[in-house]
């Protein structure tokens, strides 16, 4: 069976990237529309792909550079070696390959979703979705891949021999350098998240505030210049910014509970007809299960026109979350003892536990289970007529002040039931399987990213079509199905973002314990008491960083929405075609209604005026020198903090985190229900609202413009930046416990 323990992940990765294959060709083969919505699909398309290669340029450079330092500063440590630097650069490599391959499909799918919304809202709803699916499948086909393989090759080069006394024993050492591929992950996952949170908000915002409010035309009109650019936004930003996301996630929870399920070793070798290396094999079979489960899942997301696609998705991850259920079950009986129990040494707490196999499969599907209900909370927060986002539009009649304040609070309020869930779930997880069995909790809740990100990369997918329908003058009832699909994509985006900060706490508890797991194994033990000085300081300093670093995602993109906004204003101002076109586009949006045949005649004649481009550069340019400075900032600090303490460190660790999810739950919902409420009060219009529309529209407006940065660039990043700063100290610990000890 250690055979199939070592391949079969393995063979279910490569499974998972030939389906991914699979919808990508069946996407590729779908209708692509008109000759003009081929047009603009090209413009989103060559506008993401660049963006995307000129980020990857300036990442090699860094990746190879950290490759460098990893490499010499491991080199000659007894419990590390200078291969971390391979782990390093093949987990920055499948990260980026993920990215690439997710987003060239998904600018694809856009346009043939807007085409398929021509015939049926099923049929645009397939094409997107298995747009999205191909994210999430590649992302854990890649994950697996590229972590079973290095696992492999590191076996055999050191060996997986364990001695619980000998921190560099063979087993020791092929897990720490294992762990590089996680940083590698991460590196990428950071800058794909802040570089593209600051593109998509940056063209979001010009387009909102110039568009919208200033020229009264929708953010989608093709007058619009910020228009190309805020679609590509949507696509480097939810598509490349949240697979590298999960992609850190979902490897990180494995290599963590890899390093922690070291302690089990002798507790299952002490069980004849057991190997105690079932314990290093276990998450990355629970990996397996997962990818088998989110692939069923997939074949039940259908719907009927007029139904409702959030329906239709909940139910394929429901699916895949049952199948999950007793996958899970049925590995860990067969692979763990089902009598007596396990005693495992607990470095944390100085003292012997035992554990039963159950108890480790209740640990995963509690993990399961709290990520799907952070997800169907993160619904109730956000989606428009609930009450939270009903209570937000009603706020709006009063000016847009009133509706900060109300989503201010939204926001706040919303992170009370995630975090008593993610509490849940750690102290059941403790309970029956202890750190072993938290860290699994993470790979439980990490377990069917495969759907969970098609999910979620749909909704970038059916915002784009939405935009392209617009754009390409497909009409009211194309529109009215594409808007259908995009206000469910603000849903599942608040929804991937809710699980990911959720996987994110579990993920960097793991890895705190895998630190803290490294640090006890050499012999000393870290006292994390607040009542120290160093450990205080430490917590303070991690409390303090999600500020610091949301602050300045968000002056970076504020900075880069000026310039975009300076941009638009030049074009209206300049562009002489572009004026009269306003003025005819806006009176139609006022009354309602299509514009009439002179008002057609006054806009075909600006079209293809507005200078796209230039828009596209603009945020291309801000983005990557924006990127830079948070993301050095995530890699040092907990460096210059090991170097001065590593109890100061682990304080830092623990404060970021707690600091980190609630500043992360509350950016994103509070910025999701401002998104929907806008679109709420667009849909009502008139007919609902009466007089107050036009007031409730451009306070709605506002607000979604101050909750675009929260959203989707300060908010999301802080997932990575509580994981990254967690990697980092693992990656870490064997050079600071040679300058301490």
């Amino acid at each position: 069976m250690q055979t199939f323990y070592l391949f079969g992940p393995l063979v279910v990765a490569v499974a998972a990237l030939v389906y991914a294959f699979t919808k990508a060709t069946w996407v590729s083969k779908q209708d692509p529309g008109t000759e003009r919505m081929q047009k603009i699909g090209s413009w989103i398309a060559s506008g993401a792909m660049a963006f995307l290669k000129r980020q990857y340029r300036v990442l090699a450079i860094f990746v190879l550079s950290v490759a460098v330092l990893l490499g010499v500063s491991n080199a000659g440590l007894k419990d590390s070696h200078v291969m971390i630097a391979l782990s390093f650069v093949v987990g920055a490599l499948c990260s980026a390959l993920a990215g690439f391959f997710g987003m060239k499909v998904a600018t694809k799918a856009n346009t043939r979703t807007a085409s398929a919304a021509r015939h049926s809202l099923n049929s645009a709803l397939q094409v997107a979705f298995s747009g999205g699916a191909v994210m999430g499948l590649t992302v854990v086909g890649l994950g697996l891949l590229g972590l079973g393989t290095l696992f492999i090759i590191y076996s055999k080069f050191f060996g997986t021999t364990y001695s619980a006394t000998d921190p560099a024993s063979p087993l020791n050492l092929t897990l720490n350098v294992l762990s590089g591929f996680s940083l590698g992950a991460s590196s990428i996952a950071l800058f794909a998240r802040v570089g593209g949170g600051i593109y998509t908000k940056a063209a979001d915002v010009g387009a909102d505030l110039v568009g919208k409010v200033e020229a009264g035309i929708p953010e989608d009109h093709p007058l619009n210049p910020a228009t190309i650019a805020d679609n590509v936004g949507d696509n480097v930003g939810d598509v490349a910014g949240m697979g590298a996301d999960l992609f850190e996630s979902y490897v990180g929870a494995i290599v963590s509970s890899m390093i922690l399920g070291m302690s089990w070793y002798f507790g299952i070798a002490e069980h004849q007809g057991f190997d105690g290396m079932n314990a290093i094999y276990l998450p990355m079979t629970v990996g397996l299960v997962g990818i088998l489960a989110s692939i069923v899942g997939t074949f039940f997301v259908k719907t009927r026109e007029g139904g409702n696609p959030q329906a239709a998705l909940n139910f394929g991850t429901v699916v895949a979350g049952v199948i999950m259920i007793v996958g899970t079950v049925a590995a860990l009986a067969f692979m763990l003892p089902r009598e007596g129990t396990i005693k495992a040494a607990n470095v944390i707490t100085g003292r012997t536990d035992e554990f039963h196999w159950w108890g480790l499969a209740v640990a995963v599907i509690g993990g399961l289970l709290c990520g799907m209900a952070i997800g169907f909370v993160t619904e109730y927060y956000t989606a428009t007529h609930k009450k939270p986002v009903e209570g937000l539009v009603d706020s709006a009649r009063t000016g847009p002040a009133t509706a900060v304040i109300q989503g201010l609070a939204l926001g706040m309020n919303s992170t009370t039931i995630p975090v008593l869930l993610i509490c849940a779930a750690i102290i059941l997880a403790y309970m029956t399987g202890g750190l072993f069995g938290v860290a699994l909790s993470a790979v439980g809740m990490l377990s069917t990213t495969g759907i969970q990100l098609a999910v979620d990369a749909y909704g970038p997918i059916a915002d784009n079509s939405g935009g392209i329908a617009e754009m390409a003058k497909l009409g009211r009832e194309v529109r009215t199905r594409t808007d259908s699909l995009d206000a469910v994509g603000n849903t599942t985006a608040a929804i991937g973002k809710g699980f990911a900060i959720g996987s994110a706490a579990l993920t960097a508890m793991a890895m705190t314990a895998a630190y803290i797991t490294k640090i006890g194994e050499s012999g000393h033990t870290l006292n994390l008491n607040a009542s120290e000085p160093y450990v205080l300081v430490g917590l303070l300093i991690g409390c303090a960083l999600p500020f610091r670093f949301s602050a300045m995602a968000m002056v970076a993109v504020g900075k880069a929405a000026q310039d975009m906004i300076q941009e638009v204003r030049r074009q209206f101002r300049e562009i002489a075609e572009l004026r009269p076109a306003l003025i005819a586009a806006q009176k139609a949006e006022m009354e309602e209604r299509e514009p009439n045949a002179e008002e057609q005649a006054i806009i075909a004649a600006a079209d293809g005026k507005a200078d796209y481009a230039h828009c596209v550069s603009i945020a291309t340019a801000a983005a990557i020198k924006k990127m830079v400075v948070p993301g050095l900032l995530a890699v040092l600090i907990p460096l210059v903090v090991g170097i001065l303490s590593l109890e100061m460190l682990g304080g830092l660790l623990i404060g970021c985190t707690i600091s980190g999810v609630c500043m992360a739950i509350f950016q994103s919902n509070a910025g999701g229900a401002w998104d929907n409420s806008k679109k709420q009060v667009k849909e009502g219009g008139h007919k609902v609202y009466g007089d107050a529309y036009d007031g409730m529209h451009k306070a709605t407006v506002t607000c979604d413009t101050v909750g675009d940065p929260l959203k989707d660039t300060s908010g999301p990043s802080l997932n990575i930046l509580i994981k990254l700063v967690s990697v980092v100290a693992m990656i870490i610990a064997p050079i600071l416990m040679w300058i301490h000890f």
